[in-house]
This record gives C-alpha cells, sequence and structure tokens, in this order.
C-alpha cells in the first residue's frame, strides 16, 4: 500500500468545486463552511446523492493512480459521501479550517461519522483516510482561492496550501504511468497537424493580387475580451472583463457566446494551436457542423465524425486513454449550427461525457441567442462547473490595432513578392485614412466591431482605395462584388478553369445552396446534395447551364468565389455564417418565399436572415411582410408573437422606403412591448435599434427610480447616438443605480460626445467611472478625473499611470485582468486609499502599503 494518495488539482479540484456554492457576493472573513455547501439551505443546487457521485469520482480518481483495495471500493465510496457530507455538520469557519490544516480538518470530519471505521477493513480504511487528506487539502485551497481575506489574513496558511498542492501535483507527475510508445509517436504527430492546419487565419476578403488569402494566426491573432456577468439586478450585477485566450487558465469548462463574425472559431483556433505546441492538453476541434445531426459523438469517435486526416492512423483507444488521463481540451465550436431540436440531445451526451472523463477542459461556443443561461448546468455537473461569458464587442484600441496589423501584414507580404515604393506607399495611406475614417464615421465605427468586420473593411479599404460604403448591406455588397466579380481578374488569375460566370449568376447559384442550407435547417450540404441543387438550377439559367452540369459548376464556385470551403471532400459550408444568411435572404426575395419568413420569424436564428431579406424587398414587398408580422398568430405563445412583432420594429433600420402607414402600424403594435419590467426584458430591446427610442416613453415623465433604471438599462444598448439625446434626459437622476447604469453606457457610443453630454454631469458621489480603453479613459482625464474609477477593459500599467490623475483618484476598482498581476504601480496614485479587487481575476501582489484591498 502506499504511504499517501495524491489526487493531481486539475482533476480532483472541479469535483472539489462541486461541493460548494459559487459566490453570489464578495465573500467576508470568517464564512461558516456549512452555509457555503451546495445541498444544504433553501437555495440548494445539489442533493446527498449528488455529493456520493462526487465522492465515486475521487475514489475511482484516486484509485487509477494508487494501490487500492478495489474489492471494497464501494464501501469506501459509501464512507467518504458521508465524511463528506460532515462537511456541512462540522461547525467551523473557512478561517478555522484553514488553520486547521488538510489533516486536522480531515480528523474533524471523520470524527462526525460514526462507525465508519467498522464498515471498512484495514486497508481499506487507509484508503480512505489518505484520500480523505487529500481532499481536504484540495476543499482549503478552494476556500483562500475564493475568499481575498483568508488571502490577506493568513498569508502564511495560504502559501502552505498552495505550496502543498503544488507538491501533490508534481509527485502525482511523476508517478504517472508512461503511456504506449505508439500513443507518444502519434500525439506528436497529431500536434504538428493541429499547428499547421489552425495555425493560419482566414479573413474573408483579403484577396491582393497574386496574394495568399491566409495569414499566420501568430501575427495577426487578436486578444479579444469575454464579459461575465453575476449578480441578479442591474444594481447588482458584476461586469468582469476577462481576456478570453485565458479563460480556460481559471475554469475548466466555459460556454462562451459571441454573434456573428466575433471571433469564436479564431479563438478556438488559437487555443488548440497553444495546446499542441505546450504538449500539455491534447486539443479536439469538435465543430458542431460536422456531426449536428448524428449527435455529439463517443470518444473513439471524435476523429472520424469530423473527417480527420489522421483518425485511421490513430491507435485504438487512444482518445479515451487521453480522456482518462484529464489530458484533453475538448474545443466544441458552434452549438448555434446544430438543429434546434437536436441541441438537446447534444447537450446531454456532452454532459454524460464530462461526468464520465472528468478533469478535461472543455470550451463551448454559440450564437448568444441560440442556448439560455444555465443551459450546459444540471445533470449531475455544479452549475459553476461551466462558467459562461460574452465575447465583448471590439473596443476603439482593438479596432486600431487590428487594422495596423492588418496592413502590417499586408506590407510584409507585398515586400515579399518585391514591389515598388509606391505601393508600399498607398498601403500606408489607406492605414492611416481608415483609422481616420473609424474614429470620425458613425456608421463605420458602429460596423467594425468584431474580426470579421474589420476585416472586410480593411480589405475593401485597400481594394476601393479609401472609399468605403456605409451601412451593413452596403458593406456585404461590396464585399460580393469584390470576391465574386473582381477577384479573379485582379488575382491575374484568369485561366483557373475554363467557366465564365457574371457576378450576378455566381451570385444566384450561390443564393440557391444558401437557401437549401437554410430550408434544410443544415450548416453544411454533401458534395452530391450541392450538385443536385446546382444541376436543378441550371435548366432556367442558361448562361450557367452552357458552362457545364452541376458538378462543374460545383468545382468552380467552390474553388474561384472564396465563399465556399470543402471539407474533406464529403461536404461543402459557407466560410462564413453571415454570407449564407445574407444570401439566402436575397434567394428568397427573389422567390417572394416572405410566408416562410413569417412562419419562422419567432426563431432567434432566422433574425439576421429576417432583417437583410426586409432590406433587399421592394417597398410594396416590405410593408405586406411586415403586416404579416404583425398579424395574429393564434398557433404562437405570446413571448414568441411579440417576438414577430419586435422583429418587424427591426426591420425598419434597414428599410429604405417604406409606406407610412406601415410605420405607423409598426409603432401601433409594438410600442406597448417596450415597457420592460425586469433587467433582462430591457437589455433585450437593446437588439431592435433606434426605432426603440421612439417607442419608450419620455424620461421626464417618469417618476419611479426603478422604471427610470430599466430605461436606461434599454437606451444604452441602443447601437446609435441617436441615444445619447434619450439619455440627456436621465442624467439628473440622483439615484446610484440609475447613474451607474448611465456611466457604463458610453463604450457603445462616440466617447467624446458621450463623456461631454452625459459623463461630465453625473454626480461623483460613491459612483465608480469605467473606463474599457485607453480613450475613455483620456476623455475622463480630459473631464478632470475622477474620484471613483473602474477599471473594465484590458490595459497596461503604464497606459493606466498615463490615464488616471494622481491627485483626484482615491478608489480603483480593477474589474479586468491586467497583463500583470504585480501592482506595485499604485505607489505612483499617493490619494489612492481602496483597491477594489473582482475575486474571479487573479490575484493582485505587491500591493503598496497604506492601500486597503476589498473585493
Amino acid at each position: 500500500m502506499d504511504a499517501v494518495v495524491r489526487t493531481p488539482s486539475h482533476l480532483a479540484a472541479p469535483l472539489v468545486h462541486r461541493l460548494f456554492r459559487a459566490p453570489v457576493r464578495p465573500p467576508v472573513f470568517c464564512e461558516p463552511v456549512p452555509g457555503l455547501v451546495t445541498w444544504r439551505g433553501p437555495e440548494a443546487s445539489a442533493t446527498p446523492d449528488d455529493v456520493h457521485r462526487t465522492a465515486a469520482d475521487l475514489v475511482h480518481l484516486a484509485a487509477e493512480r494508487h494501490t487500492a483495495p478495489t474489492a471494497e471500493l464501494a464501501p469506501v465510496v459509501d464512507v467518504l459521501a458521508r465524511t463528506l457530507l460532515a462537511v456541512a455538520e462540522v461547525d467551523v469557519t473557512d478561517a478555522d479550517a484553514v488553520r486547521l490544516g488538510p489533516q486536522d480538518y480531515a480528523r474533524r470530519l471523520r470524527g462526525a461519522v460514526q462507525g465508519a471505521d467498522r464498515e471498512l477493513s484495514p486497508d481499506a480504511a487507509w484508503f480512505h483516510d489518505a484520500l480523505l487528506v487529500s481532499v481536504c487539502l484540495h476543499v482549503l485551497h478552494h476556500l483562500v482561492r475564493r475568499s481575498a481575506y483568508l488571502q490577506r489574513r493568513l498569508p502564511g496558511r495560504a502559501s502552505r496550501i498552495a505550496q502543498l498542492v503544488d507538491l501533490q501535483d508534481a509527485e502525482a507527475a511523476a508517478r504517472q504511468p508512461e503511456r504506449p510508445e505508439a500513443d507518444v509517436a502519434f500525439e506528436a504527430e497529431y500536434a504538428r497537424w493541429v499547428a499547421r492546419r489552425h495555425g493560419w487565419l482566414t479573413i474573408v476578403g483579403v484577396d491582393f493580387p497574386n496574394a495568399p488569402d491566409r495569414w499566420p494566426l501568430e501575427e495577426t491573432y487578436l486578444s479579444l475580451e469575454a464579459e461575465e456577468r453575476s449578480g441578479g439586478v442591474a444594481e447588482d450585477e458584476q461586469r468582469t472583463v476577462l481576456l478570453a485566450d485565458r479563460a480556460l487558465e481559471d475554469h475548466e469548462r466555459v460556454l462562451l457566446r459571441g454573434g456573428a463574425g466575433s471571433g469564436k472559431t479564431t479563438l478556438v483556433q488559437w487555443l488548440a494551436v497553444a495546446a499542441a505546441r505546450a504538449g500539455d492538453r491534447v486539443p479536439f476541434v469538435l465543430p458542431v457542423r460536422r456531426f449536428a445531426r448524428e449527435g455529439f459523438p463517443a470518444p473513439d469517435d471524435f476523429l472520424h465524425a469530423v473527417r480527420h486526416p489522421l483518425a485511421d492512423r490513430a491507435p485504438e483507444g487512444w482518445v479515451v486513454r487521453t480522456l482518462l488521463a484529464g489530458r484533453a481540451l475538448l474545443l466544441v465550436d458552434g452549438i448555434d449550427e446544430a438543429p434546434e431540436k437536436t441541441r438537446g440531445e447534444l447537450r446531454d451526451r456532452l454532459r454524460r461525457l464530462l461526468r464520465v472523463f472528468s478533469g478535461n477542459g472543455c470550451l463551448v461556443t454559440s450564437r448568444p441567442s441560440a442556448v439560455s443561461d444555465g443551459w450546459l448546468s444540471g445533470e449531475g455537473l455544479a452549475e459553476e462547473d461551466f462558467v459562461e461569458l460574452s465575447l465583448a464587442p471590439m473596443s476603439r484600441d482593438q479596432v486600431t490595432r487590428f487594422i495596423r496589423d492588418w496592413h502590417s501584414a499586408a506590407r510584409t507580404d507585398e515586400q515579399s513578392r518585391s514591389p515598388g515604393p509606391r505601393e508600399r506607399g498607398a498601403l500606408d495611406e489607406y492605414e492611416q485614412r481608415l483609422l481616420h475614417s473609424v474614429r470620425i464615421y458613425r456608421e463605420l465605427r458602429q460596423l467594425a466591431t468584431n474580426p470579421l468586420m474589420c476585416g472586410l473593411i480593411c480589405a475593401l479599404s485597400r481594394d476601393r482605395a479609401g472609399s468605403l460604403p456605409s451601412g451593413r448591406k452596403e458593406l456585404y455588397d461590396a464585399a460580393l462584388e469584390m470576391l465574386l466579380q473582381r477577384r479573379d481578374p485582379e488575382r491575374d488569375v484568369l485561366y483557373a478553369d475554363d467557366v465564365r460566370l457574371q457576378q450576378s449568376t455566381r451570385e444566384r447559384l450561390l443564393q440557391k445552396l444558401a437557401h437549401a442550407m437554410l430550408e434544410e435547417d443544415a450548416s453544411e450540404l454533401t458534395r452530391e446534395r450541392a450538385v443536385g441543387i446546382l444541376d436543378a438550377a441550371l435548366p432556367a439559367m442558361p448562361a450557367a447551364r452552357a458552362q457545364g452540369d452541376g458538378a462543374k459548376i460545383f468545382r468552380h464556385l467552390l474553388h474561384r468565389t472564396g465563399l465556399l470551403r470543402e471539407r474533406s471532400g464529403e461536404s461543402v459550408d459557407f466560410v462564413h455564417r453571415t454570407f449564407q444568411d445574407y444570401l439566402a435572404a436575397k434567394e428568397i426575395v427573389a422567390r417572394d418565399r416572405f410566408p416562410t419568413l413569417v412562419d419562422h420569424a419567432h426563431q432567434s436564428e432566422w433574425e439576421e436572415v429576417i432583417r437583410m431579406s426586409a432590406a433587399h424587398a421592394r417597398p410594396e414587398e416590405c410593408a405586406q411582410f411586415l403586416e404579416r408580422l404583425l398579424a395574429p398568430a393564434p398557433g404562437l405563445r405570446r413571448p414568441q408573437v411579440n417576438h414577430r412583432r419586435l422583429m418587424a420594429a427591426a426591420c425598419l433600420e434597414h428599410v429604405t422606403e417604406l409606406d407610412p402607414a406601415v410605420q405607423r402600424l409598426v409603432h401601433d403594435r409594438t410600442k406597448n412591448l417596450v415597457r420592460p419590467t425586469t433587467e433582462l426584458a430591457a437589455r433585450g430591446l437593446g437588439w431592435v435599434g433606434p426605432i426603440v427610442l421612439e417607442l419608450l416613453p419620455d424620461p421626464g415623465q417618469v417618476t419611479d427610480d426603478r422604471q427610470a433604471l430599466l430605461l436606461a438599462i434599454t437606451a444604452t444598448r441602443v447601437a446609435d447616438d441617436a441615444a445619447i439625446d434619450y439619455l440627456v434626459r436621465l442624467r439628473s437622476r440622483a439615484a446610484l443605480p440609475v447613474r451607474t447604469e448611465l456611466a457604463r453606457g458610453w463604450r457603445h457610443f462616440d466617447t467624446e460626445r458621450y463623456a461631454e453630454e452625459i459623463i461630465a454631469h453625473l454626480d461623483p458621489d460613491g459612483l465608480y467611472f469605467p473606463v474599457s480603453d485607453t480613450v475613455e479613459l483620456a476623455a475622463l482625464r480630459d473631464l478632470g478625473g475622477r474620484p471613483r474609477i473602474q477599471v473594465a477593459g484590458v490595459m497596461r500599467a503604464e497606459e493606466l499611470l498615463a490615464g488616471l490623475l494622481p491627485d483626484q483618484l482615491t478608489h480603483l476598482w480593477l474589474n479586468a485582468e491586467l497583463p500583470d498581476t504585480d501592482v506595485s504601480w499604485l505607489s505612483g496614485l499617493p490619494r489612492l486609499r481602496v483597491l477594489r479587487v473582482n475575486p474571479r481575476l487573479p490575484r493582485v501582489r505587491n500591493v503598496p502599503n497604506g492601500v486597503e484591498i476589498t473585493a
């Protein structure tokens, strides 16, 4: 029998986390441990049976790595479960437990379980007791990590516990059995493949003459920010800003939401390449579209399900062995690309897999509206196991960096082909002109909020010598013109095949494929199905039919348009879902299929198609369509009917010409829908667009602070500077929640105007003013600074020191990750008295003397 039982933290800590509630408020010093467990109290999220399952996972985890009485594991599980349940009975505080240390705390728990020793043989009793000490170590480590007070008040004890965890991890790693040589060799080959396959970034529209259409990921990757929200009401809501690519360093499981083009798939690529190069985790990139209909694959089928070229060469059982060792990183990309009716089953299979193979990292991505809050919680997984994050829109600093990096990469490519200085000078001019335009023009600034749009804008700026479209429809029209009509001639690719098609013909054929995907609720088509669709369309298109059959036209569209990509020779999809939605909308309008739109207008995944269909429709068609959206729908529930009506309001933003009577009808049928009664409903109204501002009540007539707060939440989320005129009438409110909401809102608007018209007029008493980037920081400095500032975006220490006014600042709230946790630079702020640190962020160090730190 081994002298001790070691359980590595990356496997044991997630199991221990199941036992404790996630903090709903900043922890206080000396919290009673029984009040923290998940199975006790009116808001219990677990049961004793859940604790028993956790005990079983811990026992089997230890048994895999140590000599254990295998015939007696079931009794050991029973006793350990009862011992863990005693955590809710032993009356100690978190500080008391930390002072006791793992051995004495284990002794206290063991003493609370009567008769346990008589149920186990000597070997089984020893195994239980040794495992309990290891589990208690992870419990204490969890208590320390969740409480800044314990870290500050008991630094010696906290440091000792961290050292014991590190020592246990090192010894556990040393005890790991050697992997089969075949596994080691294949894993090395697999890692090289991942680095090659995912180490390149493709930005649609980057199509210079004779230039490659992909860029090294390391040169162009932009580290985006993700938001984690906590708190049930607006005044208590905490918005924590994290670097998205670091999310899995602190959380084992993450559900990441992000809109189309927001960078979800690029983040998956980055994490996969980083894991492959580091060698500590084996990344499995699992695009849901590959198995959307079949359901989540079994581990042995991971590689085959995504049609991996190395699937047939993998050693039998390699994936399972990797999962058992807790070394896998599951990157499940695009839950929204599974049909809605199959998402529940896909989720359930993923849950079961994570329960069986605990300790593995998992990132799941989705469009925001495709899955509800808490979608991956329950079913034996503690709610806090999956942290839910949302990719934040790119800040002005990030947009500036993207534009500069894009043009830098373009210049590098130009230099590799040895052009003259004239071309390089033109790129310099385009870069400066674009940076100026993004700062000055509201429409362009609103479009440049994610990597896809920024890439398109950069490419179009270069392609059109700095002349850019303003609206979203015009942007995509220009992009399609570049890709479908000018791409090959300007790349001097004139004879790649013998098919000669005009842009309009290419576009109509692509529309057929996009529309089929929409109707069939599919994110891809088999090659055979795509060819069949084209064969059916060609008889009505003589110019295309004269060029060849469906198979030949399919190859042409695949290789020459830049909009399609083939998957392992078996299926095809669009390079980005946004293009698919845009082209499907054009086909719906061309076929006069508006009734189909109406039938699906209550479904979130059809929102972009509906908006773009309204933009393409002729005035009479659009009027009839909107009237149908507003008509009674007896077969739908009230929330679905309301969603249809709000979609009608959202379409007005994209319509060029519309009968005034229909506009009035939209106003009349939707005005009563924009009286939010909850914070969640208020937030949800923002996506409708500027039309909401016309329907909201006059703030001057609202006397209730609660209603004023709901109006502020709605208006600050309307992506139009017209919202500033509405918010001006709320700026004199004294209620702190209203002032807090107005202060949060300025990252959505023109910084200078919002600072002048809103921020400058807010009473600073007790209010933390948030700054998301250096532009906001500079604007606040120009206003004379403020006593309380919240850092709500990722910035370096030197940027903060340059923007903060030392003679003004007394309270600083770090609510975003810092590139460096050393905050000794705060000594340059002599009036600073209070440093507030979000407990979800890495612990800061070297806090200057005299500065009080709070959570």
